[in-house]
């Protein structure tokens, strides 16, 4: 994930900002970390470079 898409990406449950919280980058890419609404609090992870921002009680039933 580029750390540009922080400027149009915002919670999908109530439209508030995300704050980045990154663990590993590569140059440009964030390749993990979490995402975490400055409202609700609810965390978003990415894995892989690639943030999920399904809501929690969706991402247990996801295919892999």
């Amino acid at each position: 994930m580029k750390e540009d898409l922080m400027d149009i990406i915002c919670c999908p449950l109530d439209k508030h900002d995300l704050d980045l919280e990154v663990e590993e980058r590569d140059d440009e890419e964030i390749l993990s970390g979490q995402l975490v609404c400055t409202e609700c609090g609810e965390v978003f992870p990415i894995e892989d470079g690639i943030p999920n921002l399904l809501p929690p009680d969706m991402r247990d039933e996801a295919p892999a």
